[in-house]
């Protein structure tokens, strides 16, 4: 029996999310974005697909690979982490958290499978929402949600319990929202609502920039509101 085993991804996401800050810490926490799953050439064949349309949800597996490419990963991982939720200074063991600083970096995400679109250049591809993966984010393994088994509405949720309900107060004008395409602004509004900065900044005279499906989003947070200052299309800066 191996000890180690090579993981190749079968497919990659297409996102809105180009850099890592801003990304929502959990799936579905960003209603109505949409992002496409396209599989590596080996794993185009439709008839992996079949039967799949009958389901609403999927679980993806998938890598941290910005982590990787950085040497976080494998002999540099951490038993202790801060989860950014507890502020930034609090230490959490990393198998008590979603931390990417783990020995394989792995991640898991639920996420609504919205269609499949069965012809493209690049085979079929799956449209799912609430993803919270990075753009071009190599996916391992794809699974069927299955609510009879995978909901435990009593299930205890650690220190969770006490930090779900956190959100900021968003403020933006409605001419800087009416930039982006109307499929992007409640997405984004959602996004900015979870507080994208690291658990330990809280300086509120700090200009944050955010990349986001094209768009460069700029904000200041003062006590507890989020107030947007600049919508750019990065097209136009370059």
């Amino acid at each position: 029996m191996t000890s180690e085993y090579t993981l190749r991804p079968v497919a990659r996401i297409r996102s809105d999310f180009t850099q890592k800050f801003g990304i929502p810490r959990q799936s579905g926490m960003a209603p109505g974005l949409e992002s496409a799953i396209v599989f590596e050439p080996p794993y185009r064949d439709p008839n992996a697909l079949r039967g799949l349309e009958e389901y609403s949800h999927l679980w993806l597996i998938w890598q941290f690979s910005q982590v990787v490419e950085e040497g976080q990963d494998g002999e540099n991982w951490r038993p202790l982490v801060r989860p950014p939720r507890l502020g930034g200074n609090t230490r959490m063991g990393v198998w008590a958290t979603r931390s990417p600083f783990r020995p394989n970096a792995l991640g898991l995400s639920s996420v609504r499978l919205v269609r499949i679109q069965h012809q493209s250049p690049d085979g079929p591809i799956l449209w799912v929402e609430g993803a919270d993966l990075l753009d071009g984010t190599p996916i391992y393994d794809i699974k069927p949600y299955l609510p009879y088994v995978d909901s435990h509405p009593d299930a205890r949720e650690g220190f969770t319990r006490d930090t779900k309900e956190y959100a900021l107060e968003v403020e933006c004008a409605p001419e800087l929202l009416e930039r982006l395409p109307e499929e992007k602004r409640k997405p984004l509004l959602g996004i900015l609502a979870g507080d994208p900065r690291p658990g330990y900044q809280d300086d509120p005279q700090r200009v944050y920039g955010m990349a986001f499906g094209g768009y460069e989003i700029q904000f200041r947070i003062q006590d507890k509101i989020l107030t947007v200052l600049d919508i750019r299309n990065e097209k136009k800066i370059r």
